[in-house]
């Protein structure tokens, strides 16, 4: 019988500058500070806790996190061990942050290097009775020193020390993370006891699927030790419903793989596209006719390709489309950043987080590079749910070092992180970065991102090992050899551009297929602000240290990296309602004039995307959660808190949508947009701000396009229009702002109640 006995709780905390070396219990703590430490926890937040760091999230105090970089954390705990000779243990760390010795009673079991990875240590020779579990944290800023910085290498000025260490990059500081260079034991740590055979793996993926018949290849590993294998056989069955398949033979070898195919299946589909149906897959092993073990797994009956050219051109000649079970998928969702910046919380956070998903309409979310690979609890939502995972591997934004110890250490990674995550049928797609392709320009060099061995070498060739079912994207954006040569413009990228005018030039005439980032500042609201902002320092905010710090800034210096994005967001109220206006008069009409301009230029985005459906083909939007109080791009603050954009981007996603595309030809064109699955026959309206109807009738538009069907004539005049619609089973509702430049404040106050807000 499987058995998880958990050693979480809180342990005893040991701190201090420097760790004698050969400390291995806490006998061996003496003159360092004794803390009770969480386990899921961090040292920072121990600290915390124990009241000697002040609330790290306010004003300024998460500065103070920076003069514990060097510090070594000892954590101790006693265990009750009780013997089973039918049995194996092992000692499994689902997260140890980051270089940590672990010890039981003294002895030395293992030194590990890595956050991102579990941990498994095998358990042999302990006595029945009590023991003393001892993990030494060993500090990663100061571990990192042994590696020099060679040319080749680059990264933001704060992150060198990142470039070695498997951590979450983010961590040394972001743009929308606070540096904050944590260490402990951030997720479940157990015992795990396994009957002594039993089932050590099993992955299902689908070789090929259509309504009538797919075609399933499942592969499985035992562990039976030295036994006669002739005494053993598995049992394997995927149910769904009424639809279920069996496998059953003999052993003849601890594990191997088959083929099973599947009639009328039950076909795992992405929101908007069919239903996400889950088939439970059952592995039994027996001994002598009697089961064993059981280990039971989900999985979805789903092919999935990826349509891409290298570059593409202003009249379309390209492609980036994802295909699911040979169906092309719109793509729309969210980019899918740190919830928390001390991944310990992340799991109490997410139930309340996931179900924004799809509240939002989404389909599709990208696991951004500089984060943790994400809780099990994530994936299982996307799973049942239908949103398809883009799944990063952790590394963002700089050129990696290229050395075999460290393409070992990827290798390692990326085998243990698909291993772990392969049977989710919501990742569609692996991805080796975020953006470290386009770091090799940075700083005006002219160098080749095809000569980094980690994305074109390390990471497909695990992949060629443990999952070859999903395609493979070495970078975001990636800058293949083709687009490396012409210069062209590349088929995927991210839409950041000067963040001016959301309808300027830049975001108008961008000719990539699929924007895997984009986005747009929002002021948080002024009571969340007070939360982490003195009231001292709540206005006015331009040049305000603590408004800095959670811009996020290291330093709290406006022209340290990062220092930029206040006045970048009070530059867009500018933009958008004028200069000395009522807009920046006080930090409430702020905060409001902020979350219009962030609302309306997101939903321009995903609206520009859905319009111009198939020439593109999906829009990711930066970003859904704030993982720490900031002023930043997401549309729901760390107190959850949604920012007006949450509610824009609703209706902007909804599967059948109208809205106006911009001005041409002089004349502003009327489009349905339908994502769904049926033909849909609706009447409509468009008035004035007024409340006059100046457009009106019916119309019939087929499943999964976008078409015109009526137009006005265009003017130079600022123009508000409410779009209200009737298909016989819903009723929706949208706006559009014709020439929404250096409009009213005032005025547009008065429309948010026309939409309810």
């Amino acid at each position: 019988m499987r058995e998880r006995i958990s050693l979480d709780g809180i342990w005893r905390g040991f701190y201090g500058a420097f760790c004698r070396p050969g400390v291995s219990c806490a006998a061996d703590c003496a003159g360092m500070q004794e803390i009770p430490a969480a386990v899921p926890g961090a040292l920072e937040t121990d600290l915390e806790a124990a009241g000697i760091l002040p609330e790290l999230f306010r004003g300024e105090n998460i500065l103070l996190t920076q003069a514990w970089e060097n510090v070594h954390y000892c954590l101790s705990r006693t265990f009750e061990y009780r013997e089973d000779p039918g049995a194996t243990d092992t000692l499994v760390f689902e997260g140890l942050d980051c270089y940590a010795e672990v010890f039981v009673d003294g002895r030395l079991l293992g030194r590990f290097d890595n956050m991102l990875i579990p941990h498994r240590i095998p358990l042999g020779c302990l006595t029945n009775g009590a023991h003393e579990l001892f993990v030494h944290f060993i500090p990663a800023a100061v571990a990192a020193r042994r590696y020099d910085v060679e040319p080749y290498e680059g990264a933001q000025r704060t992150e060198f020390d990142s470039l070695h260490t498997r951590k979450a990059a983010h961590m040394y500081g972001w743009d929308i993370m606070p540096r904050a260079v944590s260490c402990g034991i951030w997720r479940h740590v157990y015992l795990e006891r396994l009957p002594a055979a039993h089932i050590r793996d099993i992955f299902a993926y689908t070789v090929s699927a259509n309504e009538e018949r797919a075609r399933v290849r499942i592969v499985f590993n035992t562990d039976v030790g030295g036994a006669d294998i002739r005494r053993y056989a598995v049992r394997i069955t995927g149910a769904c419903g009424d639809s279920v398949f069996t496998y059953e033979d003999r052993l003849w070898h601890t594990g191997y793989a088959f083929t099973r195919d599947i009639g009328r299946p039950k076909l795992w589909m992405p929101r908007n596209a069919g239903e996400p149906h889950l088939y439970t897959l059952t592995a039994e092993l027996l001994e002598d006719g009697e089961t064993v073990d059981t280990l039971e797994t989900k999985f979805g009956v789903r092919t999935v390709a990826l349509d891409r050219t290298s570059t593409t051109d202003r009249e379309g000649h390209g492609e980036f489309c994802f295909r699911i079970n040979g169906q092309k998928v719109f793509a729309m969702g969210t980019n899918w950043v740190p919830v928390d910046a001390f991944h310990w919380r992340d799991e109490e956070r997410l139930p309340a987080i996931l179900p924004m998903l799809d509240d939002l309409g989404c389909n599709i979310v990208r696991c951004w590079g500089g984060n943790v690979y994400e809780n099990d609890l994530f994936y299982d939502w996307c799973d049942a749910h239908g949103i398809m995972v883009w799944q990063d591997f952790s590394m963002a934004c700089g050129v990696y070092p290229q050395d075999a110890e460290f393409l070992s250490a990827i290798r390692e990674e990326v085998t243990a992180v698909v291993k772990r995550l392969r049977n989710h049928p919501s990742i569609v797609l692996w991805a080796g970065d975020n953006e470290c392709d386009c770091a090799y320009a940075w700083g005006g060099e002219d160098r080749d991102p095809n000569a980094n061995r980690i994305t074109r070498e390390a990471i497909p060739e695990a992949l060629r090992v443990t999952d070859y079912s999903r395609p493979y994207l070495p970078s975001s954006p990636y800058i293949d050899e083709e687009a490396y040569r012409t210069k062209g413009e590349i088929s995927e990228n991210h839409l950041w551009g000067p963040r001016d005018y959301f309808k300027g030039d830049y975001y108008r005439n961008t000719v990539c297929h699929f924007a895997s980032e984009t986005g747009y500042h929002g002021c948080p609201s002024p009571g969340s602000l007070a939360k982490y902002i003195s009231p001292d320092h709540l206005w006015p905010c331009l040049g305000d240290r603590e408004w800095l710090v959670h811009a996020a800034t290291m330093d709290g210096r406006e022209d340290s990296p990062y220092g930029y994005r206040i006045r970048l967001m009070w530059n867009q109220v500018e933009t958008l309602f004028g200069k000395g206006t009522e807009a920046t008069a006080d930090l409430a009409s702020f905060s409001l004039a902020s979350q219009i301009s962030q609302a309306e230029a997101k939903k321009y985005f995903i609206e520009r995307f859905r319009l111009s459906k198939w020439r593109r083909t999906g829009i990711i939007w930066w970003n859904l959660i704030d993982g720490w109080p900031q002023i930043s791009d997401a549309i729901v603050d760390y107190y959850l808190d949604k920012k007006l954009a949450y509610s824009y981007i609703k209706r902007s996603q909804k599967p059948f949508c109208l809205m106006f595309d911009e001005p041409a030809d002089g004349r502003l064109d009327l489009y349905a947009v339908n994502d769904t699955r049926e033909t849909k026959s609706f009447t409509y309206t468009v008035e004035d701000d007024a409340g006059h109807v100046i457009l009106s009738g019916s119309a019939e538009v087929p499943s999964d396009v976008s078409a015109p069907i009526a137009s006005i004539p265009a003017t130079d005049e600022k123009r508000y229009f409410l779009l209200r619609w009737d298909d016989g089973e819903a009723r929706g509702l949208n706006h559009y702002f014709a020439n929404i430049r250096d409009i009213d404040f005032g005025y547009y106050k008065t429309l948010l109640a026309k939409l309810g807000e």
